[in-house]
């Protein structure tokens, strides 16, 4: 089963900014070899974050309102909302390693 769902402007503010748990959301879109490359290192983190963060990808190409609010100017972008606001942004695919300290970092803000 997959553990990093999508996301879409329809349900942007309920996954997103109404959610009652830090949310990382990874902004790709189908035809970037970066956003390939990292999306299983997502999934792998999604279950060892389990109930501590949400996971969600959002497609720049079909939520391009989305991407220009929060300035997506490369993908894949990684944000971290925690009660609805950015906590921490992620740019550029990066092994699992520098991804889990991203997270951490965030976190703790």
């Amino acid at each position: 089963m997959t553990k990093v769902q999508k996301t879409s402007i329809e349900s942007w503010e309920k996954d997103v900014l109404k959610s009652n748990i830090p949310v990382l959301v990874d902004f790709w879109a189908d035809w970037c070899g970066p956003c390939r490359m990292v999306a299983p290192v997502l999934e792998e983190l999604a279950g060892e974050y389990d109930g501590r963060v949400r996971f969600l990808k959002l497609n720049v190409d079909e939520n391009q309102d989305v991407a220009r609010e929060y300035e997506i100017y490369s993908i894949p972008t990684l944000l971290l909302f925690k009660n609805g606001q950015v906590v921490g942004q992620h740019i550029g695919a990066a092994p699992k390693d520098v991804i889990r300290r991203f997270i951490e970092e965030s976190l703790r803000s």
